[in-house]
Protein backbone atom coordinates (compact mmCIF):
# COMPACT_ATOMS: atom_id res chain seq x y z
CA UNK A 1 0.00 0.00 0.00
CA UNK A 2 2.84 2.40 0.90
CA UNK A 3 4.46 1.85 -2.50
CA UNK A 4 1.14 2.50 -4.24
CA UNK A 5 0.71 5.79 -2.37
CA UNK A 6 4.25 6.89 -3.24
CA UNK A 7 3.74 5.98 -6.89
CA UNK A 8 0.43 7.88 -6.96
CA UNK A 9 2.00 10.98 -5.44
CA UNK A 10 4.86 10.82 -7.94
CA UNK A 11 2.44 10.53 -10.85
CA UNK A 12 0.32 13.41 -9.54
CA UNK A 13 3.44 15.56 -9.13
CA UNK A 14 4.53 14.79 -12.68
CA UNK A 15 1.10 15.65 -14.09
CA UNK A 16 1.05 18.89 -12.10
CA UNK A 17 4.50 19.79 -13.43
CA UNK A 18 3.45 19.02 -16.99
CA UNK A 19 0.23 21.04 -16.79
CA UNK A 20 2.10 23.93 -15.13
CA UNK A 21 4.77 23.80 -17.80
CA UNK A 22 2.07 24.06 -20.48
CA UNK A 23 0.33 26.87 -18.60
CA UNK A 24 3.59 28.81 -18.36
CA UNK A 25 4.25 28.41 -22.06
CA UNK A 26 0.67 29.39 -22.82
CA UNK A 27 1.11 32.55 -20.74
CA UNK A 28 4.07 33.56 -22.90
CA UNK A 29 6.75 32.73 -20.34
CA UNK A 30 10.07 31.73 -21.88
CA UNK A 31 13.33 30.58 -20.31
CA UNK A 32 16.84 31.82 -20.78
CA UNK A 33 18.09 29.18 -23.25
CA UNK A 34 20.29 26.48 -21.74
CA UNK A 35 22.07 25.99 -25.06
CA UNK A 36 24.93 28.50 -25.35
CA UNK A 37 24.61 28.95 -29.10
CA UNK A 38 20.86 29.58 -28.76
CA UNK A 39 21.51 32.09 -25.98
CA UNK A 40 24.12 33.84 -28.10
CA UNK A 41 21.63 34.25 -30.95
CA UNK A 42 19.25 35.84 -28.47
CA UNK A 43 21.65 38.34 -26.86
CA UNK A 44 24.08 39.11 -29.69
CA UNK A 45 24.06 42.34 -31.68
CA UNK A 46 24.38 41.58 -35.43
CA UNK A 47 25.74 45.09 -36.03
CA UNK A 48 28.51 44.60 -33.46
CA UNK A 49 28.95 40.88 -32.75
CA UNK A 50 30.09 39.80 -29.30
CA UNK A 51 33.72 38.67 -29.07
CA UNK A 52 35.94 37.94 -26.07
CA UNK A 53 38.16 40.94 -26.81
CA UNK A 54 35.19 43.33 -26.93
CA UNK A 55 33.73 41.89 -23.72
CA UNK A 56 37.02 42.26 -21.84
CA UNK A 57 37.32 45.86 -23.01
CA UNK A 58 33.67 46.62 -22.25
CA UNK A 59 34.09 45.25 -18.73
CA UNK A 60 37.00 47.63 -18.06
CA UNK A 61 35.06 50.60 -19.39
CA UNK A 62 32.04 49.61 -17.30
CA UNK A 63 34.12 49.76 -14.12
CA UNK A 64 36.20 52.84 -15.02
CA UNK A 65 35.11 55.91 -12.98
CA UNK A 66 37.36 58.20 -15.01
CA UNK A 67 34.72 58.28 -17.74
CA UNK A 68 32.73 60.54 -15.40
CA UNK A 69 33.45 64.23 -14.92
CA UNK A 70 34.33 63.71 -11.26
CA UNK A 71 36.47 60.65 -11.88
CA UNK A 72 34.45 58.89 -9.19
CA UNK A 73 31.29 57.48 -10.79
CA UNK A 74 31.43 54.42 -13.03
CA UNK A 75 28.57 52.45 -14.60
CA UNK A 76 28.99 49.99 -11.74
CA UNK A 77 28.36 52.78 -9.22
CA UNK A 78 24.62 52.73 -9.96
CA UNK A 79 24.49 49.20 -11.37
CA UNK A 80 26.50 47.23 -8.85
CA UNK A 81 27.27 43.78 -10.24
CA UNK A 82 28.28 42.56 -6.79
CA UNK A 83 24.69 42.95 -5.65
CA UNK A 84 21.49 43.02 -7.72
CA UNK A 85 22.84 45.04 -10.61
CA UNK A 86 21.39 48.23 -9.12
CA UNK A 87 22.34 50.63 -6.30
CA UNK A 88 19.87 49.76 -3.56
CA UNK A 89 18.62 53.31 -2.95
CA UNK A 90 15.34 55.02 -3.83
CA UNK A 91 16.69 57.61 -6.28
CA UNK A 92 19.95 57.20 -8.17
CA UNK A 93 22.88 59.18 -6.71
CA UNK A 94 25.06 60.96 -9.24
CA UNK A 95 27.41 63.91 -9.75
CA UNK A 96 28.09 65.93 -6.55
CA UNK A 97 26.34 63.12 -4.60
CA UNK A 98 22.95 64.47 -5.56
CA UNK A 99 19.87 62.31 -5.89
CA UNK A 100 18.23 62.13 -9.29
CA UNK A 101 16.07 65.28 -9.61
CA UNK A 102 13.18 63.23 -10.96
CA UNK A 103 13.53 60.75 -8.08
CA UNK A 104 14.06 57.92 -10.55
CA UNK A 105 15.26 54.55 -9.30
CA UNK A 106 18.20 52.76 -10.97
CA UNK A 107 16.96 49.58 -12.70
CA UNK A 108 19.07 46.45 -12.68
CA UNK A 109 21.51 45.87 -15.52
CA UNK A 110 21.31 42.10 -15.08
CA UNK A 111 19.18 40.60 -17.89
CA UNK A 112 18.53 44.08 -19.33
CA UNK A 113 19.42 42.62 -22.72
CA UNK A 114 15.99 40.97 -22.72
CA UNK A 115 14.18 44.34 -22.47
CA UNK A 116 12.40 45.48 -25.62
CA UNK A 117 13.61 49.01 -24.89
CA UNK A 118 15.72 50.73 -22.22
CA UNK A 119 15.11 53.41 -19.55
CA UNK A 120 11.85 53.76 -17.63
CA UNK A 121 10.38 55.85 -20.46
CA UNK A 122 11.69 53.54 -23.20
CA UNK A 123 13.69 56.23 -24.97
CA UNK A 124 16.64 53.98 -25.92
CA UNK A 125 16.19 51.12 -28.36
CA UNK A 126 19.01 48.94 -26.96
CA UNK A 127 21.80 48.73 -24.41
CA UNK A 128 24.30 50.40 -26.70
CA UNK A 129 22.13 53.49 -27.05
CA UNK A 130 21.28 53.41 -23.35
CA UNK A 131 24.96 53.38 -22.36
CA UNK A 132 25.41 56.86 -23.83
CA UNK A 133 22.78 58.45 -21.61
CA UNK A 134 24.23 58.19 -18.08
CA UNK A 135 27.70 59.32 -19.17
CA UNK A 136 26.31 62.57 -20.59
CA UNK A 137 23.53 63.21 -18.04
CA UNK A 138 24.53 65.90 -15.56
CA UNK A 139 22.63 64.27 -12.64
CA UNK A 140 24.61 61.07 -13.28
CA UNK A 141 28.18 60.97 -14.66
CA UNK A 142 28.06 64.57 -15.97
CA UNK A 143 30.69 64.04 -18.69
CA UNK A 144 30.82 65.18 -22.30
CA UNK A 145 31.51 62.99 -25.29
CA UNK A 146 34.82 64.83 -25.72
CA UNK A 147 35.80 64.04 -22.13
CA UNK A 148 35.01 60.34 -22.51
CA UNK A 149 36.98 60.09 -25.74
CA UNK A 150 39.93 61.98 -24.24
CA UNK A 151 40.06 59.65 -21.24
CA UNK A 152 40.20 56.52 -23.37
CA UNK A 153 42.61 57.92 -25.97
CA UNK A 154 44.98 59.16 -23.27
CA UNK A 155 45.89 55.61 -22.23
CA UNK A 156 47.96 53.47 -24.62
CA UNK A 157 46.58 50.28 -23.08
CA UNK A 158 43.01 51.25 -23.98
CA UNK A 159 44.06 52.25 -27.50
CA UNK A 160 45.75 48.88 -27.97
CA UNK A 161 42.69 47.02 -26.69
CA UNK A 162 40.38 48.89 -29.06
CA UNK A 163 42.68 47.89 -31.94
CA UNK A 164 42.61 44.28 -30.78
CA UNK A 165 38.83 44.30 -30.51
CA UNK A 166 37.93 46.29 -33.64
CA UNK A 167 40.99 46.26 -35.91
CA UNK A 168 44.07 48.42 -36.29
CA UNK A 169 42.23 51.14 -38.22
CA UNK A 170 39.57 51.62 -35.54
CA UNK A 171 38.43 55.17 -34.82
CA UNK A 172 37.78 55.52 -31.10
CA UNK A 173 34.63 57.59 -30.71
CA UNK A 174 32.21 58.21 -27.87
CA UNK A 175 29.61 56.10 -29.68
CA UNK A 176 32.00 53.14 -30.00
CA UNK A 177 32.96 53.41 -26.34
CA UNK A 178 29.27 53.30 -25.37
CA UNK A 179 28.67 50.43 -27.81
CA UNK A 180 31.44 48.44 -26.15
CA UNK A 181 29.97 49.00 -22.70
CA UNK A 182 26.53 48.00 -23.98
CA UNK A 183 27.98 44.89 -25.59
CA UNK A 184 29.49 43.84 -22.25
CA UNK A 185 26.13 44.40 -20.57
CA UNK A 186 24.54 42.01 -23.08
CA UNK A 187 26.45 39.17 -21.44
CA UNK A 188 25.06 39.83 -17.94
CA UNK A 189 22.36 37.17 -17.88
CA UNK A 190 21.40 35.09 -14.84
CA UNK A 191 19.62 31.78 -15.49
CA UNK A 192 17.76 30.39 -12.49
CA UNK A 193 15.89 27.31 -11.26
CA UNK A 194 12.82 28.74 -13.00
CA UNK A 195 14.66 28.59 -16.33
CA UNK A 196 15.78 25.05 -15.59
CA UNK A 197 12.13 24.11 -15.07
CA UNK A 198 11.00 25.68 -18.34
CA UNK A 199 13.96 24.08 -20.08
CA UNK A 200 12.64 20.64 -19.15
CA UNK A 201 13.81 19.84 -15.61
CA UNK A 202 10.48 19.17 -13.89
CA UNK A 203 12.18 18.90 -10.49
CA UNK A 204 14.03 22.22 -10.70
CA UNK A 205 11.25 23.93 -8.69
CA UNK A 206 9.95 22.54 -5.44
CA UNK A 207 6.24 22.15 -4.70
CA UNK A 208 5.82 25.59 -3.10
CA UNK A 209 7.65 27.29 -5.97
CA UNK A 210 5.47 25.51 -8.50
CA UNK A 211 2.35 26.56 -6.61
CA UNK A 212 3.70 30.11 -6.62
CA UNK A 213 4.22 30.02 -10.37
CA UNK A 214 0.64 28.81 -10.80
CA UNK A 215 -0.64 31.65 -8.59
CA UNK A 216 1.51 34.11 -10.53
CA UNK A 217 -0.08 32.97 -13.81
CA UNK A 218 -3.65 32.69 -12.51
CA UNK A 219 -3.52 36.15 -10.89
CA UNK A 220 -2.59 37.69 -14.24
CA UNK A 221 0.96 38.80 -13.37
CA UNK A 222 2.28 37.18 -16.54
CA UNK A 223 0.22 39.59 -18.63
CA UNK A 224 3.00 42.18 -18.27
CA UNK A 225 5.85 40.21 -16.69
CA UNK A 226 6.28 37.80 -19.54
CA UNK A 227 8.65 36.46 -22.21
CA UNK A 228 12.30 35.75 -21.38
CA UNK A 229 12.81 38.93 -19.39
CA UNK A 230 9.67 38.61 -17.26
CA UNK A 231 9.16 42.28 -18.13
CA UNK A 232 10.91 44.79 -20.35
CA UNK A 233 8.14 46.16 -22.55
CA UNK A 234 6.10 49.35 -22.19
CA UNK A 235 2.75 49.28 -20.43
CA UNK A 236 0.30 51.63 -18.77
CA UNK A 237 0.68 52.28 -15.05
CA UNK A 238 -2.39 52.79 -12.84
CA UNK A 239 -4.74 50.68 -14.94
CA UNK A 240 -7.19 49.80 -12.15
CA UNK A 241 -5.96 52.10 -9.38
CA UNK A 242 -3.41 54.77 -8.61
CA UNK A 243 0.04 53.92 -7.29
CA UNK A 244 0.09 55.25 -3.74
CA UNK A 245 3.44 57.02 -4.19
CA UNK A 246 2.66 58.49 -7.61
CA UNK A 247 3.24 62.00 -6.28
CA UNK A 248 6.91 61.31 -5.49
CA UNK A 249 9.18 62.54 -8.29
CA UNK A 250 8.32 64.21 -11.56
CA UNK A 251 8.45 61.08 -13.73
CA UNK A 252 4.92 60.01 -14.68
CA UNK A 253 5.73 57.86 -17.70
CA UNK A 254 6.35 58.69 -21.35
CA UNK A 255 4.13 61.08 -23.33
CA UNK A 256 1.44 58.41 -23.38
CA UNK A 257 1.72 57.59 -19.69
CA UNK A 258 3.54 54.35 -20.43
CA UNK A 259 6.29 52.95 -18.18
CA UNK A 260 8.74 50.15 -18.92
CA UNK A 261 7.81 47.01 -17.03
CA UNK A 262 10.73 46.03 -14.78
CA UNK A 263 12.15 42.53 -14.91
CA UNK A 264 11.28 40.24 -12.03
CA UNK A 265 14.56 38.35 -12.29
CA UNK A 266 16.60 38.69 -9.09
CA UNK A 267 13.74 40.81 -7.73
CA UNK A 268 14.63 39.81 -4.16
CA UNK A 269 17.94 41.65 -4.60
CA UNK A 270 16.71 44.84 -6.27
CA UNK A 271 14.69 46.64 -3.60
CA UNK A 272 13.41 49.32 -3.42
CA UNK A 273 10.70 48.84 -6.03
CA UNK A 274 8.76 50.86 -8.63
CA UNK A 275 10.15 53.63 -10.83
CA UNK A 276 10.66 55.94 -7.84
CA UNK A 277 11.85 53.31 -5.38
CA UNK A 278 9.25 54.07 -2.73
CA UNK A 279 8.33 50.51 -1.75
CA UNK A 280 10.92 48.40 0.07
CA UNK A 281 8.88 45.31 0.91
CA UNK A 282 8.42 42.73 -1.85
CA UNK A 283 5.10 41.60 -0.37
CA UNK A 284 3.87 45.20 -0.35
CA UNK A 285 5.00 45.63 -3.95
CA UNK A 286 3.06 42.51 -5.00
CA UNK A 287 -0.08 43.77 -3.26
CA UNK A 288 0.24 47.23 -4.79
CA UNK A 289 0.68 45.80 -8.27
CA UNK A 290 -2.39 43.63 -7.81
CA UNK A 291 -4.42 46.69 -6.85
CA UNK A 292 -3.26 49.16 -9.50
CA UNK A 293 -2.65 46.84 -12.45
CA UNK A 294 -4.97 43.87 -12.01
CA UNK A 295 -7.83 45.33 -10.00
CA UNK A 296 -7.35 42.50 -7.54
CA UNK A 297 -7.11 42.49 -3.77
CA UNK A 298 -4.64 39.66 -3.45
CA UNK A 299 -4.96 37.61 -0.30
CA UNK A 300 -2.03 37.23 2.07
CA UNK A 301 -1.86 33.59 1.00
CA UNK A 302 -1.62 34.52 -2.68
CA UNK A 303 0.97 37.22 -2.01
CA UNK A 304 3.10 34.80 0.01
CA UNK A 305 2.77 32.19 -2.74
CA UNK A 306 3.83 34.61 -5.47
CA UNK A 307 6.78 35.73 -3.34
CA UNK A 308 7.97 32.13 -3.03
CA UNK A 309 7.97 31.86 -6.82
CA UNK A 310 9.80 35.17 -7.21
CA UNK A 311 12.53 33.88 -4.90
CA UNK A 312 13.11 31.08 -7.44
CA UNK A 313 14.10 33.78 -9.94
CA UNK A 314 17.36 34.45 -8.10
CA UNK A 315 19.78 33.64 -10.89
CA UNK A 316 23.27 32.26 -11.29
CA UNK A 317 25.33 35.36 -11.92
CA UNK A 318 28.38 35.40 -14.19
CA UNK A 319 31.69 35.51 -12.37
CA UNK A 320 32.78 39.13 -12.14
CA UNK A 321 36.26 40.12 -11.03
CA UNK A 322 37.10 43.81 -10.75
CA UNK A 323 39.38 44.43 -13.73
CA UNK A 324 42.77 46.07 -13.43
CA UNK A 325 42.36 49.39 -15.26
CA UNK A 326 45.01 51.16 -17.36
CA UNK A 327 47.13 53.74 -15.58
CA UNK A 328 46.29 57.39 -16.16
CA UNK A 329 48.79 59.46 -18.09
CA UNK A 330 49.67 63.14 -18.23
CA UNK A 331 47.05 63.47 -20.99
CA UNK A 332 44.23 61.94 -18.96
CA UNK A 333 41.65 64.60 -18.02
CA UNK A 334 41.77 65.56 -14.35
CA UNK A 335 38.77 65.00 -12.07
CA UNK A 336 36.34 67.91 -11.93
CA UNK A 337 33.76 68.09 -9.16
CA UNK A 338 32.12 71.27 -10.43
Amino acid sequence: MKNIVIATLATTSLLFSSSLYDAAKGAGLKPIPADKSELMRLIDNPKNPITEAKVRLGEKLYFDPRLSKSGIISCNFCHNLGEGGDDGVEAAIGHKWRANPNHVNSPTVYNAVFNDIQFWDGRAKDLEEQAQGPMLAHPEMAATSEHVEAVVKSMPEYVAEFKEAYGKKVKITFALIADTIGLYERTLVTPSAYDDFLNGDKNALNTKEKEGLRTFIDAGCATCHTDVGLGGSMNMLNITGTYKHMDVGSFKGDKNGMVRVPTLRNITQTAPYFHNGKIWSLKEAIKEMGKIQLGAKLSDKDVASIKVFLQALEGRKPKVMFPMLPASTAKTPKPDMN
